[in-house]
């Protein structure tokens, strides 16, 4: 432990000597004398003390990429200022950021982490949800901040030779190494003892690091050797009742950052719900005044705790504090994801007001879906705009489902259809090519062929392999359902297969649930709305497929809870043994055939709307060509 007194002294004594006048007071001392013992002085002496906002302020230089480069400024957002410091408090042993995007989260784990190489050398280890992410923060965060910072470059050595000990993953200084580890590695969160952790996005982190527990708790394990010790989590929010920052926010001080009310004084965090669109003021929660962003945040602000912990700080802040985005942008984007739908709605809950969300509704529901179900009055309707299918393998069929996308993930059940046969024989897979092939006509005209196909290889891998390999080029991909929480409804490909030649998607099933399970809530039609036909066939005279057996299919599974490692997720689990749930397989695979493409739904539109501008125009020619020409018509 440190010891103020002798600290004192040695920097009194450093801080002496280094002066020239005090030379002249020790005449009658050598030279080489004196300057030996003002090396052994300098050799002994600590750094001078300073705050991570202190340190932050004299050393950080931010690069070309920021918002704003160059001189690092703790006054632009004096709310991290409190933050950081709590970082360099011997009696914080854990600080929790609850925070929303662009309001500068990443740069107080920067700053936190440049303090303690510079400052404070410590073994560390930083750790974000994948190892990818891991090295992208590496590359883009990390390496510019020390190539920025002279004092930091002068501890890590430029990554040039193979003993430099300044690799991606791994940074060394005296005194220290930061380690940059993926949440699902368990070799890389056991590997040594750490004094400090630095947790990114712990809502992103996996449940389990392979079969080892909660990446984060086996973490704070290497740090028991420390007295010092220091945990430092960030994160914003997901869903309610299983976020991890969340959980941790509730088991600390709950701090919020306040301003004074410009009329009557009171201090009072900045919340949505007082926020006036129209005038875009924000109401005083106490007096009523309405005042505008600018008269709000020309106010000096405070850290305001809700609740007393000795040793853990919480902060929570939302984006209406941001000096980067205006209330106007914040109002705008609001409204936009409220027409597209709950999932663009949930990501401005969770990333601009740090605010977790919460699900409507715990399974699928046998009235909900037969109100879904309408007369189309044509083959695929005219908002449809895209069309994706999905496909389950079994034993002895494929089941596949057509499904028809508009303006924000609106959709429209087309036909589902199911292909007997042995999956191991090539006849099954021939019939599927064949209906993959369909083109679907729309009731104004347009002709619309399937877009994109996901094809489920958890059975007859190796057919689904060659089937899929062979139509890349058609946007036919293979994919691997991944059940479990926190999973991406979609993540990027990996090569697979004997010679790593397929493109494989794995989906996260219990995400796209979830996902489906709140459409199926949305009452008015527009973003997010399902719809199903209540004809049994297409103009073809072929059946669309949409009978008892499908909506029991869809029925078929219900949402349930689950506690590991402390904390509470949902997962989907079949209503009985004996339910077929290929209907909401189909219609998950169908969808995540959609986030593949990720649409721009504006400009599909558009060319639709100046195809059909041009077809009238044509046809109008059409005519008076036929008029002038003397024919009747």
């Amino acid at each position: 432990m440190e010891n103020g007194t002798v600290y004192d002294t040695l920097l009194r004594a450093y801080e002496l000597l280094s002066k020239d006048e005090w030379k002249d007071r020790f005449s009658q001392i050598p030279d080489k004398t004196f300057y030996l013992l003002q090396s052994c002085i300098r050799s002994v002496t600590p750094p001078p003390r300073l705050t991570v906002s202190e340190w932050a302020d004299k050393n950080r230089i931010l690069p070309d990429t920021s918002p704003e480069p160059g001189q690092w400024r703790t006054d632009r957002t004096l709310y991290l200022k409190a933050i950081m410091d709590a970082c360099s408090d011997p009696h914080i042993r854990r600080v929790v950021m609850m925070f929303c995007v662009q309001v500068g989260k990443s740069e107080v784990l920067n700053n936190v982490a440049g303090y303690f190489i510079d400052q404070d050398p410590s073994p560390m280890m930083m750790i974000q949800p994948s190892e990818g992410k891991a090295m992208d923060y590496s590359k883009e965060r990390i390496a510019p901040m020390i190539n920025d910072c002279p004092t930091l470059q002068a501890k890590i050595k430029a990554p040039k030779g193979r003993d430099s000990g300044n690799t991606i993953m791994s940074k060394e200084f005296p005194g220290g190494r930061l380690a940059l580890v993926g949440a699902e590695s368990p070799k890389g969160l056991a590997s040594r003892p750490v004094r400090i952790v630095l947790a990114d996005e712990l809502d992103r982190f996996p449940l389990s690091a392979g079969t080892e527990g909660a990446p984060l708790a086996l973490a704070e394990k290497r740090t028991s050797n420390f007295w010092n010790k220091l945990i430092f989590i960030s994160s914003t929010p997901t869903n309610k009742g299983k976020s991890a920052i969340e959980s941790e926010y509730e088991q600390s001080t709950k701090e919020q950052w306040c301003v004074p009310c410009p009329s009557c004084g009171e201090l009072q965090p900045f919340e949505w719900g007082r926020l006036i669109f129209d005038s875009v003021e924000m109401a005083c929660r106490k007096c009523g005044a309405l005042h505008s962003e600018f008269e709000w945040k020309s106010k000096p602000g405070k850290w305001i705790a809700q609740a007393k912990h000795p040793t853990t700080r919480g902060f929570h802040l939302n984006a209406m504090a941001s000096p980067w985005l205006s209330w106007d942008e914040l109002i705008a984007e609001f409204r936009d994801a409220n027409e597209k739908g709950p999932e663009v709605l949930k990501t401005f809950i969770n990333t601009r007001l740090a605010e977790t969300w919460e699900e409507k509704g715990e399974s699928l529901d046998e009235d909900v879906l037969d109100a879904r179900r309408h007369y189309y009055n044509c083959d695929v309707p005219a908002e449809v705009l895209m069309i994706t299918a999905g496909v389950d393998v079994q034993e002895d069929r494929l089941e596949l489902e057509v499904v028809g996308w508009g303006y924000g993930a609106e959709s429209w059940g087309i036909q589902y259809v199911v292909i007997p046969g042995d999956p191991h024989k090539a006849a099954v897979w021939e019939s599927l090519d064949e209906y993959l092939q369909t083109v679907y006509r729309c009731a104004d005209g347009r002709i619309l062929p399937i877009s994109c196909t996901c094809v489920d290889s958890g059975y007859a891998t190796t057919d689904v392999y060659s089937f899929c390999r062979k139509r890349f080029a058609r946007y036919i991909f293979a994919i691997k359902g991944q059940g479990g929480p926190g999973l991406p409804e979609v993540g990027p490909y990996r090569r697979q297969g004997k010679n790593k030649n397929v493109a494989v998607f794995p989906v996260g099933t219990d995400s796209s649930k979830d996902t489906f399970s709140s459409r199926l809530k949305i009452e008015a039609e527009g973003g997010g709305f399902c719809h199903w036909p209540r004809e049994s066939e297409l103009s073809t005279g072929e059946l669309r497929g949409y009978g008892a057996d499908y909506f029991k299919g869809l029925m078929a599974e219900k949402r349930v809870e689950r506690r590991v490692q402390g904390r509470i997720y949902h997962t989907w689990v079949k209503r009985s043994s004996h339910a077929r749930n290929e209907a909401l397989d189909c219609r998950v695979y169908a969808s995540a055939a959609l986030r593949i493409l990720n649409p721009k739904w504006e400009e599909i539109g558009k060319s639709r709307n100046d195809r059909a501008q041009e077809q009238t125009r044509m046809n109008r020619r059409k005519r008076r060509r036929t008029i002038s020409s003397g024919v009747s018509v």
